[in-house]
């Protein structure tokens, strides 16, 4: 089993969230799977596995339990397949339903697109929500009143809290056994904290403490489930592009690009380059 490092939704190899792929993980066991992905240390390692031209069955592990979807690791995925072979199509058969991949170059650089699962949303109960901003050890007047917390699917699940200044995304000192226990408990992935800077920009940070991260630096699952979020609630006009700066503040600077169809039933596309990582492991 020959395992990849690469880092996507970045140009250079210090932004970026970095990602492990396995391009042929045949016959691997679960076990095997989870044990590579705790060793490599990265919130995410994809393990995919040919089931014909074109067509991928992948999974997805983080250092303590396999998830269903993981966005930058896609685009790792398909960034170093195209490397291996060529730039074109994919379909990925995932836990979450079949994905859509697409790498193209651009300049020197590889570049994918992927196309979510259908997104949709979810209420977040008024007692949820307390438990949530206790363990963020966010207030209510901490939260931007027009974006209203929800919890957002495009593969994974994501509650959506927006802040209401850029100061208070920047504060980041949550909880993490209490909020662990939470999103374990509502099979959240990560939580999706949000600053809207314009129509089209987004900041974001990424708690993942189900996976035995603090923070991820860079999170397309997360990015898509927003774009279905802004979409389900009339939040932005259609169809929308916007881009999601993430990982600033973790001194890993990512950008991941964000097109909301007009199709309400439509998956969301989100894009972004990935290169291979050459420098020592860690995670």
């Amino acid at each position: 089993m020959e395992l990849l490092r690469y880092t996507a939704f970045s140009t250079t190899e210090d932004g970026g969230n970095p990602a492990g792929v396995v391009l042929d993980a045949t016959g691997t066991s679960d076990s095997d799977m989870l044990a590579t992905a705790a060793e490599l240390g990265y919130s995410e390692t994809a393990f995919a596995t040919p089931e014909g031209p074109g067509r991928l069955a992948v999974r997805y592990f983080s250092p303590l339990v396999e998830v269903p979807f993981c966005g930058h690791a896609t685009i790792a995925l398909a960034v170093a397949h195209a490397e291996r072979h060529s730039v074109g199509e994919l379909l990925l058969r995932t836990q979450a339903g079949p994905v859509r991949v697409k790498t193209e170059r651009d300049g020197g650089l590889l570049r994918a697109t992927l196309v979510s699962v259908p997104p949709r949303t979810a209420p977040i109960t008024p007692a949820d929500l307390d438990r949530l901003l206790a363990a963020l050890r966010w207030e209510r007047s901490d939260l931007d009143p027009a974006l209203p917390p929800a919890a957002a699917y495009a593969g994974a699940w994501h509650p959506v809290i927006a802040a209401a200044s850029r100061e208070r995304l920047a504060r980041l000192d949550y909880d993490l056994p209490v909020l662990g226990e939470l999103m374990a408990e509502r099979d959240w992935a990560t939580v999706d904290l949000v600053w809207r800077e314009s129509a089209s920009v987004f900041h974001c940070r990424n708690p993942f403490p189900p996976g035995g991260v603090v923070e991820d630096p860079a999170t397309g699952a997360a990015a898509a489930a927003l774009g279905g979020y802004l979409r389900e609630l009339d939040l932005a006009p259609l169809p929308h592009r916007m881009a999601v700066r993430q990982g600033e503040d973790m001194g890993r600077p990512s950008l991941i690009e964000v097109e909301v169809p007009a199709d309400r039933e439509a998956g969301i596309a989100v894009s972004g380059c990935a290169v291979r990582l050459t420098g020592p492991a860690h995670g």
